[in-house]
């Protein structure tokens, strides 16, 4: 009996810089990476694995499609559900989008080709995404009676403002790579094939910091992006002093002085 396919792999690099990067790729390419119930449970399956992971200091979102980072949900798949099959499914893709959305490491997506749908709501789940010039990316769902389910409503308003948002999702709009960054629903157009290249630069340039730092950074940012002022200096505070009191901060006092890259002991 042949076995099944991973649908998603979880790669680690052994180059010097990229051995604190995690590349987690989608790996579904006979349909464009479209999420079905299974990839929807490898995605968790491998967030989980990545976040558990204290070596890791960056993850990058890739696809082995050359053509397709991932098209969105599987509407093959869904075409055959009942009412009852759609919502025993719907915690099982809510926890693959949570998955990339929780990762406690910077996130980089790294798009070519098309990301429709939940293809582009897992990208808009990770920090930055870098895009190739020939990316074709949006949320169309209400073209097919449905709306974004993967954090695309609240995702794409928080990056681009309300009414660019509401632009793009009431539209059903598919915007080339560089519209999509004038929307600022991307953050860097590459050539088209190069965007995994980039991203994994970044992510070494990302990795050599304090992965204590990085963290908590993220922690920050992500706590009191929705919060007023006052409290989110409080959220700010609360992760300083998680930081400040580390070994990571000493390590980093220690290099500064002794004019030397520092050696993160990451506690």
């Amino acid at each position: 009996m042949p076995s099944r396919p991973a649908l998603v792999r979880v790669d680690r690099f052994e180059l010097p810089g990229l051995e604190h990067v995690a590349e987690i790729v989608l790996d579904r390419p006979e349909a464009m990476n479209a999420v079905s119930t299974s990839m929807a449970q490898a995605i968790a399956a491998a967030t989980t694995q990545v976040a558990a992971d204290e070596s890791v200091r960056c993850v990058v979102l890739t696809s082995s499609h050359d053509r397709a980072f991932c098209v969105g949900a599987d509407l093959k798949e869904r075409s055959s559900f009942t009412d009852a099959d759609l919502m025993e499914q719907r915690p099982l893709a809510r926890a693959a989008y949570g998955g990339v959305l929780a990762l406690p490491v910077p996130a980089i997506a790294a798009v070519d080709g098309f990301a429709l749908g939940g293809g582009f709501e897992l990208a808009l789940s990770c920090d930055l995404v870098i895009a190739g010039q020939d990316a074709l990316v949006g949320l169309p769902e209400v073209g097919v009676g449905v709306i974004p389910g993967g954090g695309g409503t609240q995702l794409l308003v928080r990056r681009v403002g309300w009414s660019r948002a509401a632009r793009a999702i009431f539209t059903a709009e598919r915007l080339g790579a560089a519209a999509a960054l004038e929307l600022g629903a991307v953050d860097e157009v590459v050539p088209a094939g190069t965007a995994r290249a980039r991203a994994l630069e970044l992510a070494a340039t990302i990795a050599a910091n304090s992965p204590v730092g990085l963290r908590n950074a993220k922690r920050a940012m992500r706590l009191g992006a929705d919060v007023d002022l006052a409290t989110g200096l409080e959220v700010e505070d609360a992760c300083w002093r998680a930081t400040a009191f580390s070994g990571d901060r000493r390590e980093g006092v220690a290099a500064f002085a002794e004019k030397r890259k520092p050696v993160w002991p990451g506690r």
